[in-house]
């Protein structure tokens, strides 16, 4: 049954906030598109709305996290990569402060909001800011794991939502910091996906198999930075080609990110699928990753010239 990331991560902190008084949350003017209204809910006295005020919020997390508290910054993805950007980097960076920023609505699951609102820079933008981890959730079991491992990890941690509802991928290793996930095993190519592009790499991953006779490897890397760099150079090696698949701008995010470790390290191709450097239009969700072609077809399609070629 599909699940709503966003939703389990509410859930998730709102428990984790019974056992560790250290947590607060900031909002920011979003709790119930956010789902940080679950914690407010039960823990009213650690959770504070800031309002429409996001260079603000962040501000107010680093004095927190100055003071030892584990303060959680909510609010839509693009308004802390873009508007809050300078404070991210800045107040919370430098100093190398325990902040973490779980954004919601990233890439085109903020739908008919529109363009304004999409978030198909956020990762480029946060994997070069310096102490920043940056970590991107395919499911809901996921966004359990990473929410441990960024409180047990101390230093700002970016955590990058969809709002849309997924399939959990049962089965699957425990996510690390720095550490693929391997879904799928294939000695024929390599499909590396990051967030709810994971599901679709699975169901191209087994029609490959099923339908074509073609073994392809599928990395789940909800880790993008620190990267899972002898991961990336083993696909090199062992396969004969990567496609890198996320729901994000093809410059700088992790088909950059995969192209980087792979130019420097290993001898392979990387065929990038995300979004080809425009502006999307506006629509469902589900229609508009159909429509930049991020389907289990598109990958399949992509795999197949490749390998004709």
């Amino acid at each position: 049954m599909k699940e709503n990331i966003r939703i389990g991560y509410g859930k998730y902190i709102a428990k984790l906030g019974g056992a560790n008084q250290e947590i607060i949350l900031l909002e920011g003017d979003l709790a119930d598109s956010t789902c940080s209204d679950i914690f407010q809910n039960e823990h009213p006295d650690r959770h504070f709305q800031m309002g429409i005020a996001e260079q603000n919020m962040v501000g107010v997390a680093a004095g927190l996290a100055q003071e030892g508290k584990i303060p959680f910054v909510n609010t839509f993805a693009v308004f802390i990569a873009m508007r809050a950007c300078e404070q991210v980097r800045t107040s919370v960076a430098y100093p190398n402060l325990n902040v973490k920023f779980v954004v919601s609505h990233s890439g085109l699951s903020a739908g008919s909001a529109g363009p304004t609102h999409h978030t198909l820079e956020d990762i480029a933008i946060m994997r070069s800011i310096p102490n920043m981890t940056v970590l991107v959730p395919g499911d809901v079991m996921e966004v359990e794991q990473i929410i441990d491992a960024s409180i047990k990890h101390k230093g700002p941690v970016y955590i990058r939502n969809s709002a849309t509802d997924v399939e959990p991928i049962a089965d699957k290793p425990d996510f690390e910091i720095g550490k693929a996930t391997k879904i799928r095993d294939g000695n024929d190519v390599t499909i590396i996906t990051t967030g709810i592009m994971m599901q679709k790499g699975l169901e191209a991953s087994i029609k490959l198999e099923e339908n074509y006779g073609i073994g392809a490897r599928l990395l789940q890397m909800a880790s993008i930075k620190p990267i899972d760099e002898r991961a990336i150079i083993d696909a090199a090696i062992e396969t004969k080609f990567i496609v890198t698949v996320e729901e994000h701008n093809i410059l700088g995010g992790l088909g950059g990110a995969v192209a980087e470790v792979v130019s420097m390290n290993g001898q392979s191709k990387v065929l990038r699928i995300g979004i080809n450097d425009h502006f999307s239009g506006i629509g469902t969700p589900e229609y508009l990753l159909a429509a930049e072609g991020l389907t289990s077809e598109e990958i399949i399609k992509t795999i197949l010239q490749e390998l004709n070629e």
